[in-house]
């Protein structure tokens, strides 16, 4: 009881510091497991464990679906579809890329292979309903509307001051009317709010009109116009506001930084701070031809992000990745997949030139 009361007072103490006092926080963010992910997860986990990552953010991506995984081959040598489908892909997931963060919690965003069919957006809904209505998001969702019970694949939660907006653009159709008009309320919400001092906006694939805009929102009619949409919105909340936007996807499986940095936006004053980190495990994919704008570009690694957050900086978001190398691959996976199947996730599974 004593160490509670001590904890429960300490934590009262940094939250009546005013904002510039506080100290300075993480999170950690990737997107993309599927392939090797059961091998490159564990690791991820272990280095937000030991950043003290206040959580973790996965964008989506957490199975192939189309086909059987390679690391879930290994320890699945006889699979059938129906097992895979409809019980054994997602939970192995589970299991096997989730499980390994222990308390830290994680926040969950929806990629295309999530629903390559016969999967739907409901099954996913339904299967991880755990993390789509965790507390935080559960609270944020009723605070903004106590009649609201819907749990969403888009949502968002505000902590120390940072709103996390985590959306779904998952399929061709999206950003739907109903998610434009909650995203369309929030960010005005969000703007005139002075509790709310920074905006970090997470997705599976890339906003249009990026440097890796070959895989990304830019492929699909609809897509392409309600994602610019949502674009320019957050340039205007940064210039009217004077609050910083940051803007996290994977979907192209190789890590870059400032990914809105091209001559159009630059043009216009319109470069949003940008990040693809679609490192956790995927298939890994050849980089833009031209990658010039960008501040660091990267295929053929695995790896994480991660966040530092300090709000009294005039940049408050600094990100740093973290590669994951075989040799940093857990003992104890090494021994659950063997050495030929852990070495091929890293010689192999790309169709990057190396």
């Amino acid at each position: 009881m004593r160490k509670l009361r001590i904890f429960v007072g300490a934590a009262a103490m940094a939250l009546a510091l005013p904002v510039w006092a506080q100290p300075e926080w993480t999170f950690a963010v990737a997107g993309d497991s599927r392939n090797c992910g059961d091998i490159v997860m564990p690791e991820i986990a272990r280095g937000a464990i030991e950043h003290h990552a206040l959580f973790y953010w996965h964008l989506g991506d957490f199975r192939a679906t189309y086909t059987f995984d390679q690391d879930y081959l290994a320890t699945h040598p006889n699979p059938t579809i129906a097992g895979y489908l409809f019980y054994g892909g997602w939970q192995d997931f589970i299991e096997r890329q989730l499980e390994p963060f222990a308390h830290v919690p994680v926040f969950l965003g929806i990629g295309n292979h999530e629903l390559i069919p016969p999967r739907t957006r409901e099954e996913f809904i339904a299967q991880f309903a755990d993390w789509l209505d965790a507390p935080p998001i559960r609270a944020q969702r009723l605070a903004d509307d106590p009649h609201d019970r819907m749990v969403r694949t888009w949502y968002h939660w505000t902590t120390r001051s940072v709103d996390f907006i985590n959306l779904d653009n998952g399929s061709t159709e999206q950003f739907d009317k109903p998610q434009m008009d909650w995203l369309m309320k929030l960010l005005d919400r969000d703007a005139a709010n002075p509790a709310v001092r920074v905006i970090v906006v997470g997705m599976h694939e890339a906003l249009p009109g990026s440097i890796a805009f070959a895989h990304s929102m830019d492929d699909a009619p609809v897509a392409k116009a309600s994602g610019t949409a949502v674009y320019e919105r957050l340039v205007k909340l940064h210039r009217q506001s004077r609050k910083p936007v940051y803007i996290l996807a994977s979907h192209s499986h190789f890590y870059m930084a400032n990914i809105f940095n091209t001559a159009a936006n630059r043009a216009r004053d319109a470069v949003l701070p940008g990040w693809i980190i679609g490192t956790a495990g995927a298939e890994r994919y050849p980089l833009p031809k031209d990658t010039g704008g960008a501040s660091a570009a990267e295929t053929n690694v695995y790896g994480y992000a991660t966040a530092r957050v300090r709000l009294g900086d005039a940049d408050p978001v600094r990100i740093d990745f973290h590669r994951i190398e075989e040799k940093d691959v857990p003992p104890e996976v090494v021994q659950t997949y063997g050495e030929p199947v852990v070495h091929g996730c890293f010689a192999g599974n790309s169709r990057a030139p190396r």
